[in-house]
């Protein structure tokens, strides 16, 4: 009994020394730290919208027109083609751009991470049959997979959602099948099938808690993408559909105005731009983080 409690007590505190080592490496990275800082700027902004929007994302301002340059008193990134303000429209546009990208990486995660598990554990002609689907896959691009899926579901914030995690599901299922049978000839993973280790438990306490590494990392360096992913599925139209303030059909609105109007699309684009380079930053830096030889070298 005092051996078990013992056992228990020292991966508890391996478990807490890695967590500690893997948080000083990311807070050591300056270009993880500001990609982080300006994920979380913009996650509070979105979320606070209500309360620091200047005005309504879907209604016109009465105080100026049409088109208002940048700097206009009381609109400081101007008015788009139907006089509506384009900070408020970045702010809420948050609300719908941010959750559109990250909900199809956790659903494709939750998802891919249960296929990779079942078919590189379970091996033969399971694992066969899955990879050979996820071949058919891989041979359409994951852009025109998106759009011609999006299009057979129909325009809609959920059907997109649906369209990304079915283009990203197959990454996903494919890292931890590979992670999955690398892991299952590990010495590790022997000693524990020889010691009695029953299917779930070698799953469940040997493989899951080291495949899961890789998969967070591939979702946040993915997030970044799936920001520009989504953006560009609204400017096509069979994203979001107007009026709901986000950032691809703010980008789309100001395209047949772009000459006049630059800062219609220029706005969103940049914060599209600056949003995926910092999710970036800090895939990059958790990915170092999370690697002990990674921290070992710096």
């Amino acid at each position: 009994m005092t051996e078990g409690v013992l056992e228990t007590t020292a991966v508890r505190s391996r478990g807490r020394s890695e967590l500690r080592l893997a948080l000083d490496a990311v807070l050591r990275d300056r270009l993880a730290v500001t990609g982080v800082a300006i994920l979380i700027l913009v996650i509070l902004a979105a979320i606070l919208a209500p309360w620091i929007s200047p005005y309504s994302p879907v209604e016109a301002a009465t105080d100026v027109g049409r088109l208002a340059p940048p700097f206009t008193p009381g609109h400081i990134l101007g008015t788009d083609g139907q006089g509506r303000d384009v900070l408020s429209r970045l702010i809420w546009g948050g609300r719908v751009s941010l959750p559109v990208a990250a909900v199809p990486i956790l659903l494709s995660s939750a998802f891919g991470l249960g296929l990779g598990l079942f078919a590189g554990f379970a091996g033969g002609w399971w694992a066969a049959v899955l990879m050979r689907i996820l071949d058919v896959v891989f041979a359409f691009p994951g852009v025109l997979l998106a759009i011609a899926v999006a299009a057979i579901l129909g325009p809609g914030m959920m059907n997109c959602m649906l369209a990304m995690t079915i283009v990203i599901t197959p990454y996903v299922a494919r890292l931890v099948f590979t992670e999955t049978i690398r892991l299952g000839r590990s010495e590790f993973v022997e000693a524990a099938r020889v010691g009695g280790a029953g299917p779930a438990g070698l799953i469940w306490r040997e493989i899951l808690p080291n495949v899961i590494s890789p998969v967070i990392v591939y979702g946040t360096t993915s997030l970044g993408a799936m920001v520009v992913f989504a953006a560009g599925l609204s400017f096509l139209g069979v994203g979001v559909q107007p009026p709901t303030a986000d950032w691809g059909i703010m980008a789309s609105d100001g395209r047949v105005v772009l000459r006049q109007a630059p800062w219609v699309s220029l706005a969103p684009g940049l914060l599209i731009v600056i949003v995926a380079v910092a999710c970036n930053f800090a895939g990059d830096g958790l990915r170092d983080a999370l690697d002990p030889r990674q921290r070992r070298g710096r």
